[in-house]
């Protein structure tokens, strides 16, 4: 990759990766088009080709570039010493659904990319996916305090159904909130609703508070 690539302004540089994001998911490598890129992106063909000698090249740039992000965004900012399951899993929510929003081409491209198996990619990469798949289970489960929950109930089926549950909130509010302005939205009321659903999980869930001493 050119370097000048690195010294483009954030605006022009963005619109480069995320028309490439978008194709690469949709088609795969071998049936992405760089017109469709450049076309989509509003630059010339031979600037993309000037930032990276061929399609190759800036395919894995995207990948190095989505997995740093999603490291970053995703794993580094939810707190590992959380004991309670529901609070993690609220930490885990609101960093995966900002991130969908403000990136919203980048888990598409890692899922349909790693997911599938049909594209032969460098083992490093690989290896990168996979400490990173392992890092989310251990952000889920490391340390969490099943003390909390009830005695009458299966704790693995209670993360379960947890899950699902917060998961489920997650991809509906996603779906809600694609393709309209987000500077302009009140995320307020979304987490209002978010934290009552969380409240209710914990009532079916958990011990009483004072069971819990």
């Amino acid at each position: 990759m050119n370097q000048t690539f690195q010294n483009l302004d954030y605006e022009k540089q963005n619109r480069i990766i995320n028309a490439a994001l978008q194709e690469f998911a949709e088609n795969g490598f071998e049936k992405a088009s760089t017109n469709r890129i450049v076309k989509t992106a509003k630059i010339g063909k031979g600037m993309l080709f000037y930032y990276f000698q061929n399609k190759e090249e800036l395919f894995y740039y995207l990948i190095n570039y989505s997995l740093n992000l999603a490291n970053t965004k995703l794993l580094e900012q939810v707190d590992k010493k959380e004991p309670d399951f529901i609070e993690r899993l609220k930490q885990i929510a609101q960093s995966k659904t900002e991130f969908h929003l403000n990136h919203p081409n980048v888990l598409n491209f890692l899922g349909n990319l790693f997911l599938t198996g049909t594209l032969e990619i460098p083992v490093h990469f690989k290896k990168r996916y996979q400490e990173m798949m392992n890092s989310r289970i251990s952000l889920l489960y490391e340390g969490i305090d099943t003390n909390l929950f009830r005695k009458d109930i299966d704790t693995e089926k209670a993360f379960k159904l947890i899950k699902w549950s917060i998961d489920g909130y997650q991809n509906e509010l996603i779906a809600h909130l694609k393709n309209q302005n987000l500077t302009m939205i009140n995320y307020d009321t979304y987490w209002e609703e978010f934290y009552e659903l969380l409240d209710i999980l914990k009532t079916l869930y958990y011990k009483k508070e004072e069971e819990q001493e």
